[in-house]
């Protein structure tokens, strides 16, 4: 049987994936002063022309200038998911507005030009975070995502959207990893992994895609074993609720007397006794 404290935990276990590849910060990725500086840069450039209509207009100039997409830039809400990674991919997108605006600014505003170092920084972010982002939106616009999506999710993303690219740099290489890592240790559990698995294989669209080999007999088995039971436990109630039935019917309480047959009742009789009743066990296999 399926541990109760594994039944609580499926709402939680189906939306920890959506948590971690939202909210997982990319300054854990790696222990690089570089990681941080970008994003806090990042978050100067937002703050520095979201709070001067001036230097808005000039960027809204500078973009027309460009030919860039007249976009503004994204502000990072740490309970917004996605949002840093938005705020990123915008900054990117706009770089050359936002240079030329600080160009002609202060000392203060020509600090916050970003430099190569910068760009090179956010683009390896963005390269690791990006297709998530994309993974989320779409896993998170389903109506309905069943525990028997978590296996065939997390072996998509091993495999396509978080593999190693052979352009990827070593920052963004180091991301896919940190991530992964830290899913799978999330989904490590014995029991949890027993339990995905057995959710995998109940679902007609996965069955044994994800599933080791190796596994399969014991999975097997205890479907098997908890069909049987439950197919058991329901047989003995069906079983109790005619017999009660049976007793407090008004035929059988008046007078003692014989209830007089009917003609159904003579064709249920003769089908019930010419049918043998096959054993649970094999009605199940």
């Amino acid at each position: 049987m399926v541990k109760p404290c594994i039944i609580t935990a499926i709402v939680c276990l189906t939306r920890i994936l959506l948590f971690t590849l939202f909210f997982f910060p990319p300054e854990n990725a790696i222990k690089d002063g570089r990681v941080s500086r970008a994003i806090g840069l990042c978050k100067k450039l937002v703050g520095h022309f979201s709070h001067s209509w001036k230097k808005k207009a000039a960027l809204t100039e500078a973009q027309k200038e460009l030919k860039l997409p007249e976009h503004s830039l994204i502000t990072e809400y740490p309970t917004r998911w996605g949002s840093k990674e938005k705020m990123i991919a915008r900054v990117l997108e706009q770089m050359k507005a936002i240079s030329q605006v600080l160009l002609t600014g202060d000392r203060h505003a020509r600090s916050l030009i970003p430099t190569w170092q910068d760009a090179e920084v956010l683009e390896s972010i963005h390269k690791a975070l990006h297709p998530l982002s994309e993974f989320t939106d779409a896993l998170s616009g389903e109506e309905y995502v069943s525990i028997s999506y978590l296996k065939p999710v997390l072996h998509l993303l091993a495999t396509s959207v978080l593999a190693e690219d052979a352009a990827d740099t070593d920052l963004t290489r180091s991301i896919k990893t940190k991530v992964l890592a830290y899913l799978n240790d999330k989904y490590s559990d014995l029991n949890t992994q027993e339990l995905l698995d057995v959710a995998s294989f109940m679902d007609p669209r996965f069955k044994t895609q994800n599933i080791s080999a190796d596994n399969l007999p014991a999975i097997k088995a205890r479907l098997k074993t908890e069909m049987v039971e439950s197919a058991r436990r329901t047989h003995n109630q069906e079983k109790r609720s005619r017999t009660e039935t049976a007793q407090n019917s008004p035929s059988a309480q008046a007078s003692g007397g014989k209830a007089k047959k009917t003609l159904g009742s003579l064709f249920k009789t003769s089908a019930a006794s010419s049918a043998l009743p096959l054993p649970l066990e094999d009605v199940v296999e």
